[in-house]
């Protein structure tokens, strides 16, 4: 069952957002992420990694190459915040 193209989630294999269209995860999508995983960024930072090296084997699977690791890397999580205790 897919999500309404009202929600900022991912269409794969092209992985742009189906609300707006940019590459995801967007905006609202982090928001959304970080209201969700309040409280547990390492979660949420396995969460992102696990999508993050699915849209690589997609991007792969569609002979993307110029989809670099390094540019999936910052998409993904470089935006997630890290705190020290």
């Amino acid at each position: 069952m897919s999500a309404p193209a009202r929600d900022h989630v991912p269409s794969r294999p092209t992985w742009r957002c189906r609300a707006c269209g940019i590459a995801w995860p967007c905006s609202p999508a982090k928001l959304r992420l970080l209201a969700k995983y309040r409280g547990d960024m390492p979660g949420l930072l396995v969460h992102l990694v696990t999508l993050r090296e699915e849209a690589a084997a997609d991007q792969f699977a569609q002979h993307h190459p110029g989809a670099q690791s390094a540019d999936l890397h910052r998409r993904f999580t470089d935006w997630v915040p890290v705190r020290s205790h």
